[in-house]
């Protein structure tokens, strides 16, 4: 499993439902607002001009809520090696007390932007992920 990026997230009044907690719809933007910071943090600027990810699949658990103004931190890894095109991404998100509130698996795959068409993983742009 690769090192840990970790980001923070305070809950602002237009993240809140009706049942007075973050929208799931939130936490699923939240966790493409993390991964694409890692992703930006250690891919080359070349490779991130070239190509581009798109989520395949979420499964997301929801283990406790987040009300108006508490912070959560999000913490993403990648969970193992690309299988060809693809990559298991796992995020968690914890509150202030420690505990975990929401924990998510994505598969993210990538695209070529040139042709717009799947492409393997490159190894050597694995391993700066997996490090």
């Amino acid at each position: 499993m690769s090192t840990a990026f970790r980001m923070t997230f305070v809950a602002q009044p237009e993240d809140i439902d009706v049942m007075g907690h973050v929208n799931n719809a939130v936490w699923v933007r939240w966790m493409e607002i993390v991964a694409t910071h890692h992703w930006e943090a250690l891919a080359p600027m070349d490779v991130q001009q070239r190509v581009a990810w798109v989520v395949t699949r979420h499964e997301i658990d929801y283990r406790g809520n987040v009300r108006q103004g508490e912070t959560v931190e999000a913490v993403t890894q990648i969970d193992g090696p690309p299988r060809g095109a693809r990559f298991d991404r796992v995020t968690e998100f914890f509150g202030t007390d420690g505990k975990l509130r929401v924990t998510a698996r994505t598969t993210w795959a990538m695209i070529d932007l040139a042709s717009g068409r799947l492409m393997r993983v490159p190894a050597d742009l694995a391993e700066i992920f997996l490090a």
